[in-house]
Parts: C-alpha cells; structure tokens; sequence
C-alpha cells in the first residue's frame, strides 16, 4: 500500500538501465579537453564516433542567407532559460562562466528584454548560432510577456534589446519593431524551457500561453523542443548522482506527462542540468547540455533547409 512493500522497503525508484544513452559523456569530456589544448593520453585520440561537442565547433548553417542559427528560449518564471545560456557558454569556453545574468528568487521575470547571446569560439570567431532569451511567462494576466510579443519574436519583428511591456505587445511603428525582418532575424528553433519538479503544477493559463505559442511556431513551420530543468532538485537520486539522469522513474514521468501537456514528441525532450552551484565543469552534465544544444542546431538546420527547397 502506497507503493511501500511488506517488508517496509520502498520499491526502486531507479530503472536498472537508462531509459535513454546520453551521448558518450566521457568522449564528450575528452573532446572538450582537446579542444582547450588540454594534453590528452592516446586512447582519447582514437575516438570512434563524432562527437556532440565536435558537431557544435563546427556547425556552420549551409544557407547562404544565414549565418548564425538562431535559438529562441521561452518558458515560466524561474525555468532556467539564462541559466541553460550560462551552462552553454561554460561548456564551450571550457569553464564555468555567467554571462546571462539570473536571479536565485523567482517571483517575477528577471529578464525583461529580448536579448541575444553570441558565443566565443576563439578571439576572433563566434560559434555560428544564437541563443535568445524573453521576459518569462507569469500565471496571472497581464504579468509576463504576451503571447503576441512571443509571436512577433518569431517571426523577427522585435529589435535586440527591446523591453517588454506585460499588458502593452509591440506594435507596429513603435521603437523596437523590426519592419523589415530577414531570414537571419526569425527564430529557427524553439525551445521550450520548464522545470521537471513543476510540469504537474503549471498554471492553466501559462500551459495556455505556450499551446499557443506552439501553434503558432507550427503554422510557420518552426521545429520545437523542450528542455526540463533542475532535474537535481526534482530527484533526490540525480542530486546524489546525476549518473542517475535517465534512469529515474520520476524524471521519466515528467517527461511522459510534458509530452501529453504540450504534444512535443518524447524524443524532442531533453532532461538538463544547468550549471548552479558548481566551480568546475563535469562530464555527465556536459553531455547533457550538448546532447539538446546539438538536437536544437540539427532541426534549426533542418528548418533553414526546407526553406531552400
């Protein structure tokens, strides 16, 4: 009774294998140490398989007319979208860095304008995509971005920069509208960013916001995926272990039940850890950034590829 056995011991709530392989996390590590010159022993040389970390150095989009792919983040207050940015950014510069400025008490959206993150490659390179960040949905109305702010994002028309007005979306005309938007200034990809712990108690009206948000990505034929965040603080087991990512029977029904909530497919979404707490980078924790930061560049790519034919 209450998923107790007889003898008074719990039922397992790990799955004896993973649900899902993350990409090699080691070969993950070793490339990341090649690629910041880090002395590497022969075994590491010999490595079978490209690796996630590999694709991301050298995604180039193949379109003529873009050249950085760009990846909108959108989700509730306190999702983790700056901090996904920040774990990004760290596992490319190969240190923990925060670039995307984030804030530990989550009432209301800290960030407030639509902004644009260009990551280093070298001194004289970027990587060849962009990650945006928006205001966050709020449960009550006329908190949080609008739904139609959102769209016009999408479609380009919201200059870098650009505050939000909760209760007032852009118009046309006013300063910070893109009148004239290019294939570089639309969203390529869309990401869904919500907390594992939260999916069963999101607010009717924020899943509201983004059904919304997700018809609209798809009449305009952009890819979508979800990240679920803070999966330490939603199992106790990934917190001891964060080996035990996909092999937790809680995180596996966080998955399920977001996969019913919004209709993403299951294998469009990715359980996260971002960096929070952390002073030196691991290993599992970068594959499980790069293992959606590459899914994200592949259907971006995808998008900008159908456009051409």
């Amino acid at each position: 009774m209450g998923g107790v056995l007889s003898s008074g011991v719990h039922p397992s709530a790990l799955f004896s294998h993973p649900w899902r392989d993350l990409p090699e996390a080691q070969e993950a590590s070793l490339a990341l140490l090649s690629f910041h010159s880090v002395k590497r022993t022969s075994s590491a040389v010999s490595r079978k398989t490209q690796t996630s970390l590999d694709f991301v150095k050298t995604y180039k989009p193949r379109n003529s007319e873009v050249r950085c792919l760009r990846i909108l983040l959108h989700g509730p207050v306190g999702a983790g979208k700056s901090s996904f940015i920040n774990s990004v950014d760290s596992v490319l510069q190969g240190r923990i860095t925060g670039r995307a400025l984030t804030d530990a008490v989550a009432g209301t959206s800290f960030t407030q304008r639509y902004m644009t993150y260009r990551i280093k490659k070298d001194e004289a390179t970027h990587y060849s995509f962009l990650l945006n960040d928006i205001m966050a949905y709020e449960q009550h109305p006329g908190h949080g971005i609008s739904v139609e702010d959102v769209k016009l994002v999408l479609s380009g028309h919201v200059l870098e920069g650009y505050k939000f007005v909760p209760d007032r979306p852009l118009t046309v005309g006013e300063n910070g509208y893109n009148t004239d938007p290019t294939l570089e200034d639309i969203t390529h990809v869309l990401v869904f960013v919500v907390p594992a712990g939260s999916i069963s108690v999101l607010s009717e009206n924020i899943v509201k916001k983004m059904r919304e948000v997700r018809l609209a990505a798809s009449e305009m034929g952009i890819p979508q995926l979800a990240i679920l965040t803070k999966v330490d603080e939603a199992c106790s087991h990934v917190q001891k272990n964060i080996n035990n990512i996909y092999k937790s029977k809680f995180l596996k029904e966080q998955v399920d039940n977001f996969h019913v909530l919004l209709g993403i497919p299951l294998n469009c979404i990715f359980l996260v850890k971002n960096y929070s707490t952390e002073l030196e980078l691991n290993k599992v924790t970068n594959a499980t950034v790069l293992a959606a930061l590459r899914q994200m560049l592949s259907f971006g790519e995808d998008f900008l590829n159908n456009l051409e034919s």
